[in-house]
């Protein structure tokens, strides 16, 4: 599992491209066959991607957590973005469809994963935050997220936001979660750009088409940076940091967050002029 330290606006003013991407990219977090897993010190956050293939995959422990297993002291919430699948925690089976989102409880003791097809495997993210209670495993489809639409065409941002895991719908600790899908020809993921002092967030873009990209910005908002970005790779927003981004074609992208709230609306707008 590899870790990455908390950097402040100050150092990022100072970054080149290369700096910025080994700290807030993660280029391969889902490795066909195997998990991988990226530590955050922002909220001690952990994210990561596993694609089982010929055989299941265990949920792994680390020794940097320093638990007896991975969620002795964390839940995790894991949406599946490739086929079909399934994940057995603790005996229990739940099917994972593509954009099915499994909530798990802390005190999990054994999870693993598996794909219905290995030629076309279920690709599955995980985001894990540290829990101090407990909340029932749940399952949700898409369709029981209670998808809303925002946006419009004329301004590029024409797209249908999930709901997973947040106070209205999956009961979490800390985790808040959900995915948001662009609707063909809009490109704009969030505008205007906003931060929430209180909360870190995590961004994996996937379903974006071959030879296309995503232009994410973050830093202070007059003094924005930005990276690129390809399909299945994953963005690790700072509190401090605004997050947008606009792509080349349309896309999907997982948003989710651990801090101080679950409010999902704390979100303190920047007006578009005030940008630099």
């Amino acid at each position: 599992m590899e870790e990455r330290y908390e950097s402040s606006p100050n150092e990022v003013e100072r970054m080149n491209t290369q700096e910025l991407r080994s700290n807030f990219l993660v280029e391969s977090i889902f490795k066909k066959g195997k998990s991988s897993f990226v530590y955050s010190h922002y909220d001690r956050m952990v994210m990561g991607g596993i694609i089982p293939t010929t055989k299941a995959i265990n949920l792994p422990n680390y020794d940097a957590l320093k638990s007896k297993y991975f969620l002795e002291r964390r839940e995790v919430g894991i949406i599946n973005i490739g086929g079909k699948g399934s994940i057995v925690a603790d005996k229990k089976t739940y099917k994972m469809d593509k954009l099915s989102c499994l909530y798990l409880s802390k005190n999990t003791k054994k999870v693993s994963f598996k794909s219905t097809s290995k030629t076309k495997p279920a690709e599955f993210f995980l985001f894990s935050a540290p829990a101090h209670k407990e909340f029932p495993s749940t399952l949700y489809t898409k369709e029981k997220a209670l998808p809303f639409t925002l946006g419009a065409s004329e301004t590029s941002n024409h797209r249908t936001i999930y709901k997973y895991i947040h106070p209205e719908g999956i009961e979490s600790c800390q985790v808040v979660m959900g995915l948001t899908v662009l609707k063909d020809g809009s490109v704009w993921n969030t505008m205007p750009a906003h931060t929430h002092d209180r909360r870190s967030e995590v961004y994996c873009y996937f379903d974006v088409p071959k030879d296309q990209g995503v232009m994410h910005f973050m830093g202070k908002a007059q003094e924005t940076r930005h990276l690129w970005v390809q399909n299945n790779q994953a963005i690790i927003s700072p509190p401090w940091s605004i997050h947008a981004g606009s792509g080349t074609a349309s896309y999907s992208f997982i948003w989710a967050m651990a801090g101080e709230n679950q409010d999902f609306t704390d979100m303190d707008f920047i007006p578009l002029k005030e940008i630099r």
